[in-house]
């Protein structure tokens, strides 16, 4: 990837998350200044990612990857960070996943060669983009969702207008009644599949996707509902292939958030087709895991699959938010400088570790009692519950960790790399 551009471009303290006083410096240089998060050598709030766990994550889906015989695509809206991009790629990761044409862009700014744009590909500019890109650069590898003939027909006017001298890449969504985008049911796929094949040679259809993320209900509700689900994305794809609706190469099948990509790839890797198929999960959230949704999403992955524990340690938290409490006007209550610009809030922040500047509290962090509980937040503040007894007082630094980490990596320009004494070790950028 092209990241020199990136490592030189300028923060200083405007930059959210740096010193006041701070003269314009490098990204780069983040790391090399001596700076540690628990010397107040950062303003708080602050987010930093901790660099085990970060490695530890990246070793998981590895490990994960090679005993499922699955590749990943991870979704870059996670993170929209570059040099995550590139770590990821590193790892051996198949393609970047995006929602938007502004995530294309960013990836294709940075080098990456292959982009999943898990969305329907829809109005002029985006179109006119996409078209763009795949003239100029004949090694950039694109795909992107349809579930409609109209959006086929779209899609082939300006595959045709466009002169590519190749395919625009499809895959076709499978959905479910009151999900979110995708055919609804086996006739209406067919009717797009047959359509996309119509319109050889600007079009050509790849393979099946679906999102199967947002059912709701109890753990065991959710995982048969995803597995009836998969099982209707199976359904389509050897549908479509008995009628030779994919165009050349492998078939791809391609599903998992960063919930149920177990079930996924276990479902897909036996779909009984006869071409070479390719299984492509899309998990973006492993990289940092989290504290909340993803963490009580694991542990349901493990009972799922419990053989999925003995391939090495499982993933763990690896961003976190910290704010200083700047009052307690109550016994059992504390205001914190932490808000929702700083931190995601689908799921309340998680108390994690406190720490008193000057050593009162020890000389590395020490956990929370059971009873430190965040009840809401403001734009600034943090309310939370804290027992009569708790040490917290106006001053102290407080470790929170985050449920959803889409949600709270937007929020953030720069995002210190911290090593396990939280000295400041780097530093990315992301894009939102």
């Amino acid at each position: 990837m092209k990241l020199s551009e990136l490592g030189h471009s300028l923060v200083d303290q405007r930059t959210k998350g740096m010193p006041g006083g701070l003269a314009p410096l490098a990204l780069d240089a983040l790391g090399t200044q001596g700076w540690n998060l628990l010397h107040e050598d950062l303003p708080l709030p602050v987010a930093v990612l901790r660099q085990r766990a970060l490695a530890a994550n990246r070793r998981w889906m590895q490990a994960f990857l090679r005993h499922s015989g699955a590749v990943i695509a991870p979704h870059g809206k996670t993170t929209m960070s570059p040099q995550l991009f590139e770590s990821q790629l590193a790892d051996g990761a198949w393609a970047i996943t995006v929602a938007t044409v502004h995530q294309i862009q960013v990836a294709r700014t940075y080098g990456v060669e292959r982009v999943i744009l898990a969305n329907q590909l829809v109005g002029r500019q985006a179109i006119r983009y996409v078209m763009g890109e795949l003239a100029r650069d004949p090694s950039f590898d694109f795909y992107c969702l349809v579930d409609s003939v109209e959006g086929v027909a779209q899609l082939a006017a300006a595959a045709r207008a466009a002169g590519l001298g190749r395919p625009l890449q499809l895959l076709l969504e499978g959905g479910y009644r009151g999900g979110r985008t995708g055919c609804r049911d086996l006739p209406s796929a067919l009717a797009v599949a047959r359509a996309v094949a119509a319109a050889a040679p600007m079009l050509a259809l790849r393979g099946v996707e679906g999102f199967e993320g947002l059912f709701s209900g109890s753990a065991e509700a959710k995982a048969t509902a995803v597995s009836g689900f998969l099982d209707f994305l199976v359904e389509i794809a050897v549908a479509a292939e008995r009628e030779g609706l994919f165009g050349p190469g492998p078939l791809l099948l391609s599903a998992g958030g960063s919930a149920f990509y177990d079930m996924v790839a276990a479902r897909f890797a036996r779909a009984g087709l006869t071409r070479e198929l390719r299984v492509v999960t899309r998990s973006g959230c492993y990289l940092t895991h989290d504290s909340g949704l993803y963490a009580q999403a694991f542990d349901d992955l493990l009972r799922r699959s419990p053989e999925l524990g003995r391939l090495n340690a499982g993933p763990e938290a690896a961003l976190e938010i910290w704010a200083y409490v700047q009052s307690r006007p109550e016994p059992e209550k504390v205001l914190l400088t932490m808000g929702k610009r700083d931190v995601s809030y689908d799921e309340m922040p998680v108390a994690l570790r406190w720490f008193r500047p000057g050593g009162a509290s020890g000389r590395a962090p020490a956990a929370l009692a059971a009873g430190h509980v965040v009840t809401g937040l403001n734009d600034q503040h943090c309310h939370m519950t804290v027992p009569a007894n708790s040490p917290l007082a106006v001053g102290d630094m407080v470790a929170f960790g985050i449920s959803h980490p889409c949600l709270t990596f937007d929020k953030w320009q720069v995002i210190p790399l911290v090593n396990d004494a939280y000295d400041v070790v780097g530093a990315i950028r992301t894009f939102f």
